[in-house]
């Protein structure tokens, strides 16, 4: 079975035995209207190898939102966007040069709501190896590829806590070879973990 059709299977199963998914970044103020919150999307590119990668980036300095952070690539959904899916295709276009061409899409995975105000959809979608990326360097400093394994690996999501508007909160972190992948990503890779579990 190719590795897209494992993951469509999988999703299908997981949306009957999967427990809850986090929902939202535990810094989100209680009360918190959907009707106010910004759709947007992100792309998770799964890299077609024998040990499947994901494609991840570094946001640059310089961006008014999650500066140096690690994030799929991805952002807000626009008037003239065809939903979810094409919003996290354009996006990636736009940042890594990922052609849409490249991708197989095989599903979007649980919505998440961040406390910077966007409701986000994650896109999972199929691309071969070794494709030649362009970065858009006004948001993009650099990329890079996660086994998947080790981000779905449950030992590798670390829950840390922090105080925050005098409350404890807590949230998800994973490490790769430096990189401190953390917030809304995380959660989402957290997600993800609870439904893919990839059949032989």
């Amino acid at each position: 079975m190719r590795l897209a059709e494992r993951i469509r299977t999988t999703l299908a199963q997981s949306l009957r035995d999967s427990p809850e998914p986090i929902a939202a970044d535990v810094l989100e103020p209680p009360g918190v209207d959907d009707g106010l919150l910004t759709p947007a999307a992100v792309l998770v590119a799964i890299v077609d190898r024998p040990e499947p990668g994901v494609i991840l980036t570094v946001r640059t300095d310089t961006v008014r939102r999650h500066a140096g952070q690690v994030a799929f690539p991805g952002g807000r959904i626009d008037p003239d966007d065809d939903g979810a899916i094409a919003a996290a295709l354009r996006e990636a276009e736009e940042e890594i040069g990922l052609k849409p061409s490249d991708v197989e899409v095989v599903g979007t995975a649980d919505r998440y709501r961040t406390v910077t105000g966007f409701d986000i959809t994650p896109v999972l979608g199929v691309v071969p190896p070794e494709l030649p990326l362009i970065l858009q360097p006004d948001e993009v400093a650099a990329v890079f590829e996660v086994p998947l394994h080790h981000l779905l690996e449950r030992r590798n999501q670390i829950l840390k806590t922090i105080e925050w508007q005098g409350r404890e909160r807590s949230f998800y972190e994973i490490e790769w070879a430096g990189q401190r992948i953390w917030g809304a990503t995380a959660a989402m890779i957290v997600n993800l973990s609870r439904r893919l579990v990839l059949v032989p």
